[in-house]
């Protein structure tokens, strides 16, 4: 017999619902749409190649046909960050699917399983965790090559234990639960039971943490090509920019400012987002608990 009363409402809708009241979620949501527009179609707008030289005069200030100016070698900086948009995004979103995904099924296995397994892998993460982050990913960055790949390879490599611990926790909070003890007792698969009772209680942690962890990658990303074991000229990667034009700061301010600027607005863009997703999931941060509807 289907129940009766109003339609259940789903999970997007109520989202939505609860995010268009916060003007923080709406600010990041704007930046965020901005620079999803810059990386996924940021180069074919670009008026110039990234690698394009002499489009203007060498150093010139910003003016109507050079928005953000030129560099030392007559290239256009508004073209640059346009195409490294994309580079930028392409890591951010390649280490939330990486470190977040991989992060997740060990944290699944460690919280479900138990006993030993669960033991090893907690000392595993807590040796990873012993390392500062930034020094790890340069020197797995400077182990592999310098180059952006390498980098993402560094930032995965420290991120994965965040995910880890915090969907191990979730797991571990629902498997004692009375409907897992009663699908267990129904004969339910443990995959069964895992992917369609237990995960779907447990993700919302994991969520905020993967939106907060998009900027920190372009961050971090950033920080590596800026100390040179990251991405490498000619490639308009922003942190890249920024070290390329560090020397011209005075001279022409344009350069290393303008991409810098980018790297702020995606962050904030997303932490903006992260804090009001992680307000809504919450239900202490809330202030209620929203009652399922029988």
């Amino acid at each position: 017999m289907e129940a009766l009363g109003p339609p259940r409402r789903s999970w997007l809708t109520g989202l939505y619902r609860a995010l268009r009241h916060d003007p923080t979620a709406i600010v990041g949501l704007i930046l965020l749409l901005v620079f999803l527009f810059i990386g996924l179609g940021g180069s074919t707008v670009a008026p110039y190649e990234f690698d394009k030289f002499n489009t203007g005069p060498r150093l010139e200030a910003p003016s109507l046909g050079h928005p953000f100016g030129t560099d030392e070698f007559g290239r256009d900086v508004f073209s640059r960050i346009l195409h490294g948009g994309r580079i930028s995004l392409r890591v951010g979103l390649l280490v939330v699917l990486l470190a977040g995904g991989g992060g997740c099924f060990v944290g699944i296995l460690s919280g479900f399983i138990g006993g030993w397994f669960d033991e090893i892998v907690m000392r595993v993460t807590d040796i990873f965790l012993s390392f500062p982050d930034l020094i790890m990913a340069i020197v797995v960055a400077s182990a592999l090559g310098n180059n952006i790949e390498s980098a993402i390879v560094g930032i995965c490599l420290v991120r994965w234990t965040g995910y880890a611990r915090l969907m191990r926790s979730g797991i571990i909070a629902e498997k004692g639960k009375d409907y897992v003890e009663a699908g267990r007792a129904l004969g339910v698969h443990p995959t069964r039971l895992v992917v369609r009772h237990i995960l779907p209680n447990s993700y919302a942690p994991v969520l905020t943490q993967g939106t907060l962890d998009f900027g920190l990658a372009i961050l971090t990303t950033a920080g590596l090509s800026f100390i040179g074991v990251g991405a490498q000229p000619p490639l308009p990667e922003w942190g890249a920019l920024v070290a390329g034009g560090r020397q011209y700061v005075q001279a022409a301010w344009w350069i290393p400012i303008f991409p810098g600027l980018a790297i702020f607005g995606a962050v904030l863009a997303f932490n903006l987002l992260g804090d009001a997703l992680r307000d809504h999931l919450d239900p202490r941060l809330r202030g209620r608990i929203d009652m399922p509807r029988v």
